[in-house]
């Protein structure tokens, strides 16, 4: 793109903040708006993945994971489709469900010989399948195995594959713990739980494993009640946070050197009662926001992030995001009316 291009599409994006839009969600409002800052601007498509709902019904449209042929894989909590296939142009493929009304994370390893989902869902089930749905491996409940109390609470929301092969569930809406099993389900070790704590956690709602720059593999870990990610060694001990003002993110997404995530909702909803406020956050390789696609530009006072929130209502909940090989990013939602994904294409 030519310098003439992007500076264009920048001031269109500047014009767009400065405009007073209604809060509603309507495509007319939101077609071919330019929307983040910086090198990082993008195209709103909320077209783009608009399917019959009659034929092909979701409800929430929680994660999505690209494989190695390039299509998009969603998970819904949707009984009908737990998992809609898209190719990039926002075409239907397929659809298959296991049954689950609360179908939740979706995390995609490459095994060599094959692709694998993991899907979690917060009715307690954690299962390994193919990517037509066949279920291969299931992960025990912790009480079964002595490793929760009665008492404890399990609701899994994410997981997480280790390049050795281990698995990490997050225990998100749970007890907060975050469970560490070896590549043959075998349990280690939990690490975790609810609180303040450096190596505590608000609503523990995702993780991944960073191993950006080559350096050795760490755990990016959520803490949405915190406003942040936590990076543990792979053995679950603490390094250190990741501050994100103002932003209840949810899980991070590595794509090259960044860090992308969902913000489900910004801290709008208790300042302004505002509980649609959602937008998405960029990081680059150094954990410094970049860009805000759909809320206020990152601001940094001697080297603090300043607050983040929601600055344009083209999104109500984000709470996924998928980034492709050109650097698009495919946006699901929570609570936003049983609506399809959006697209966002990098300009």
């Amino acid at each position: 793109m030519n310098s003439n291009r992007r500076k264009f599409i920048q001031n269109t994006s500047l014009m767009g903040l400065a405009m007073s839009i209604s809060p509603s969600f309507t495509f007319a409002q939101n077609r071919d708006r330019v929307i983040g800052h910086g090198n990082f601007q993008y195209q709103v498509d909320p077209k783009w993945g608009m399917l019959d709902p009659a034929k092909v019904p979701v409800n929430n449209c929680h994660e999505m994971v690209m494989d190695r042929k390039g299509r998009m894989i969603m998970v819904t909590d949707e009984l009908k489709n737990n998992v809609i296939i898209y190719d990039q142009s926002g075409k239907y493929l397929n659809s298959w469900t296991l049954g689950m009304d609360r179908a939740h994370g979706l995390t995609l390893v490459d095994e060599g010989d094959a692709e694998y989902l993991w899907v979690s869902d917060n009715a307690g089930r954690v299962v390994k399948t193919t990517l037509d749905g066949t279920i291969v491996a299931e992960i025990a409940a912790p009480v079964t195995e002595g490793i929760y109390t009665e008492k404890m609470n399990y609701v899994p929301t994410e997981t997480t594959v280790a390049p050795n092969g281990d698995l990490y569930i997050a225990d998100g809406y749970g007890s907060q713990f975050f469970l560490h099993y070896d590549k043959n389900g075998k349990f280690i070790r939990k690490f975790g739980g609810s609180g303040s704590g450096d190596a505590q956690f608000s609503t523990a709602h995702g993780i991944t494993v960073d191993q950006r720059g080559g350096k050795a593999p760490t755990l990016l870990c959520t803490s949405r009640g915190h406003n942040s990610f936590k990076r543990f060694t792979m053995e679950g001990e603490y390094m250190e946070t990741i501050f994100l003002p103002g932003a209840f993110v949810c899980r991070p997404v590595i794509h090259g050197d960044n860090l992308y995530a969902g913000v489900c909702w910004s801290r709008l909803r208790y300042l302004e009662q505002t509980p649609d406020s959602g937008f998405v956050t960029i990081l680059d390789k150094d954990n410094k926001v970049v860009s805000n696609p759909g809320g206020t530009a990152p601001e940094y006072r001697n080297g603090e992030l300043q607050l983040m929130v929601q600055s344009e209502s083209i999104f109500k909940h984000c709470h996924d995001v998928c980034i492709d090989q050109d650097e698009n990013i495919y946006v699901c939602q929570w609570n936003a009316g049983k609506t399809y994904p959006i697209k966002l294409t990098r300009v």
